[in-house]
């Protein structure tokens, strides 16, 4: 199943609701496992970001979830496909 790791920042209107922060997470847990997306980590950071996810699931159900979740207003975020040591050996051995 793909990995997906999602950085995250409060926009204005998340961060004034900062409180409401783990109540929304619950939900986005709830509305990820309905889409076929399962949720591996979550952490609030320091620093650039302002939370960092890893999850698996198909293309679609990852980009369905994401756009969800960015239609809420309360973070933007900017995801990476990510690749386990073993995809990437696979796919250097494929290299000409």
């Amino acid at each position: 199943m793909p990995t997906y790791i999602t950085l995250a920042n409060f926009t204005d209107q998340g961060i004034r609701n900062v409180k409401e922060s783990p109540d929304r997470l619950a939900a986005f847990r709830a509305m990820a496992d309905k889409l076929g997306v399962s949720i591996k980590s979550v952490y609030y950071t320091v620093g650039n970001y302002d939370i960092v996810t890893v999850v698996e699931g198909t293309d679609e159900a990852v980009t369905s979830t994401l756009l969800k979740m960015g239609s809420l207003g309360n973070v933007r975020t900017q995801t990476l496909r990510a690749f386990s040591p073993e995809e990437m050996k696979t796919i250097i051995t494929k290299l000409p």
